[in-house]
Parts: structure tokens; C-alpha cells; sequence
């Protein structure tokens, strides 16, 4: 199954192409580490902080992204990067400019604190609002489970937690199994 492609699907019917890169099973379920077939993007907003010569990146709801989406999908196209409303996140397919030190940026995407290095792929106005495409230096992934019916099925929060423990194993024991090949 590793290395095969799988659609996710949600619930208002978009689709997302995966390619399967490990599958592993806990207790009888069998779980997906999954990776998008093409880039993973997402949209923020430029916001002017407290002290106006800055500015930070502020998250873009859903109605803005309905709002927003033409334009962005339109800058993306003179790279000749398609923009899709896919399942679970936005995506654009085509070659990705190669990064320079300019294009990167730390954006803090978790509560937690932790920081991402992204690539900006576009810059663009939309009714005088700054917002800017980026998409993420580490590829996204998807852990979904086989579902009764055979399909595969992203997981809920509550089911990342309980299996967390479990894929940090699993990660463990192949990372150290990959080291011991190297050594030998």
C-alpha cells in the first residue's frame, strides 16, 4: 500500500489526492500516514500590530477565503500554480518556485508555540487588504484509519491524542531501524 494514492474525501464532497507513505496498525485498526499529492497552502491576512511599523499574519476564515480565492487563484496562475479548494486544506499543483532567504518566514501556526518555516508564494490586495500564500518547507501529512467500509478517514481531535503516544513509537522504532541500516 506504501507509495499508492488514496482520495480523502470531507463532508461537503472535495476531494484530496494522498500518496500513502507508511501504513501501520494498532491494536486492529490499520492507520495511513498520508501526504497530499500536490503542495498545501494557506492564506493569511497582514495585519497592523500596536506599534504600526509592523505587522503580523492573522488567520482568514472561510467566508474571506470565499471572498478572496478568484484573485489569489489568479495570481497563482501567472506562476502557473493552480490554487484548488481541495478536502481539509487549499492546495496548488504545478512547480513551486525554488525558496530564497526573502520568500521565507517563521509563522508561529499552533497554540502551543510552535513555529513553521513557510515559502510565500504570492502577494495580493483584495479591496485594500494585504494577504500573502504560503505554504509550509515541511510537507503536510494526514494520519486517517481504514474505516469499516475500507475507505480511509481522517482523525478526529480526540482520536490524534489517544493514538499520539502510538505514532510517536512507531516513529522511533523506524527511525532508529533507518539509523541502523545506515551504520551498517
Amino acid at each position: 500500500m506504501e507509495g499508492s494514492t488514496i482520495i480523502l474525501t470531507d463532508d461537503a464532497g472535495k476531494s484530496l489526492p494522498c500518496t500513502v507513505e507508511t501504513a501501520f496498525k494498532v491494536d486492529s485498526t490499520e492507520y495511513l500516514l498520508l501526504q497530499p499529492v500536490d503542495f498545501s497552502v494557506q492564506i493569511f491576512a497582514w495585519q497592523e500590530t500596536d506599534d504600526e511599523e509592523e505587522t503580523e499574519l492573522v488567520d482568514v476564515t472561510e467566508e474571506e477565503i470565499d471572498l478572496i480565492f478568484p484573485v489569489a487563484q489568479a495570481v497563482l496562475a501567472e506562476q502557473n500554480l493552480s490554487l484548488k479548494r481541495s478536502a481539509h486544506t487549499l492546495t496548488v499543483q504545478g512547480e513551486l518556485p525554488e525558496p530564497t532567504e526573502d520568500d521565507i518566514i517563521e509563522i508561529d501556526t499552533e497554540e502551543d508555540g510552535n513555529c513553521g518555516e513557510f515559502q510565500e508564494l504570492a502577494h495580493f490586495y483584495y479591496e485594500e487588504q494585504a494577504f500573502s500564500v504560503f505554504t509550509s518547507l515541511d510537507p503536510l501529512m494526514f494520519i486517517a484509519k481504514v474505516g469499516d467500509d475500507g475507505q480511509p478517514e481522517i482523525l478526529t481531535p480526540d482520536e490524534m491524542v489517544a493514538l499520539e503516544p502510538y505514532v510517536e513509537q512507531y516513529l522511533d522504532h523506524v527511525l532508529s531501524t533507518e539509523d541502523a541500516e545506515e551504520e551498517s
